[in-house]
C-alpha cells in the first residue's frame, strides 16, 4: 500500500503546486504592463456569445479595442462573428477549445485544449486557462503549443448579480496604467447587460483619468515574477 499512498500524495501535491504557483500567484505567465504608462487592456473570456454584436457596437461607439478569449466550441460555429472582431481591429485568443478546468482533462485532453486557437497562423498567440486554472501539465503543453498564458491583475467581477455601475465604481479606485481587466463577453443576456452598464461607466472614466483601452498586444504584458504574484494572491483572498 505504501508506493500508492506515495504515487496519491505526489500527485495531489503536484495539483496543489500548479493550482498556487500557476493559477494564483501566476508565475511566468503573461500578467500586467507597465505600471507607469497609461494604457490599459480590455480582455474578454467565454465567448463568442449571442450578445457579441451589441458588445462591440459599444466598443465601437467608445472607439476602443480590446482582446477577445474565445471559446473554440462556440466560435467555430460563429464564424461571422469572428470576422467582426476581426475587422474591428480586436485581438481575438484561445480560452481553450471547450470551456473546462484544466484539471478536468486527460493530458491528451488538455493538449487538444490547448492546440485550438481561432488563428492558428499567427505568432505570439495566447492562451487564457477557464477560471486561469491549471494542471501540473498546462505550461509544458502550453509551451509544445507555441502558445504563452495570459493571465489578468484586475477583475471586473461582472459575474456578481449586482449592478454593473457599482461595479465600476468599485473596479475604478484599484486601476493604474498596465492593468488587465477581466470581464466576459455572456454567456447570457443578463450578465452581459450587466457587463455593457459596467462599461458605460467604466469606458469614459479612463478616458478623463488618461488611461487609454488597448489590445493586449499594444499593452506589452510582461511574464508575472514574485512580487507581481503576491500581489495576485492578497487580491484573491
Amino acid at each position: 500500500m505504501k508506493p500508492l499512498w506515495w504515487l496519491l500524495g505526489s500527485i495531489g501535491l503536484a495539483v496543489l503546486a500548479a493550482d498556487l504557483l500557476g493559477r494564483q500567484f501566476g508565475l511566468g505567465a503573461l500578467g500586467g504592463g507597465d505600471a507607469g504608462g497609461n494604457r490599459v487592456a480590455l480582455t474578454f473570456d467565454d465567448g463568442p456569445s449571442p450578445q457579441l454584436p451589441a458588445l462591440l457596437d459599444m466598443l465601437a461607439r467608445h472607439e476602443v479595442r480590446a482582446t477577445f478569449f474565445l471559446t473554440g466550441e462556440l466560435a467555430e460555429h460563429s464564424l461571422e462573428a469572428l470576422r467582426a472582431m476581426q475587422s474591428a481591429g480586436h485581438q481575438l485568443e484561445s480560452h481553450g477549445y471547450a470551456h473546462r478546468h484544466a484539471l478536468s482533462f486527460t493530458p491528451w485532453g488538455e493538449a487538444r485544449q490547448l492546440g485550438w486557437h481561432p488563428e492558428p497562423w499567427r505568432e505570439g498567440r495566447l492562451y487564457r486557462p477557464p477560471w486561469g486554472g491549471h494542471s501540473p501539465l498546462t505550461r509544458l503543453l502550453a509551451r509544445r503549443a507555441g502558445v504563452k498564458v495570459a493571465l489578468w491583475n484586475a477583475e471586473s467581477r461582472d459575474w456578481l448579480a449586482q449592478d454593473g455601475a457599482t461595479l465600476a465604481r468599485e473596479l475604478l479606485p484599484t486601476l493604474r496604467g498596465g492593468a488587465v481587466i477581466l470581464l466576459h463577453d455572456g454567456p447570457d443576456a443578463e450578465r452581459s447587460a450587466r457587463t455593457q452598464a459596467l462599461l458605460e461607466v467604466l469606458l469614459p472614466t479612463l478616458r478623463e483619468r488618461g488611461l487609454n483601452a488597448v489590445t493586449l498586444h499594444e499593452l506589452e504584458p510582461r511574464p508575472i515574477g514574485w512580487a507581481a504574484g503576491w500581489g495576485r494572491v492578497r487580491g484573491m483572498w
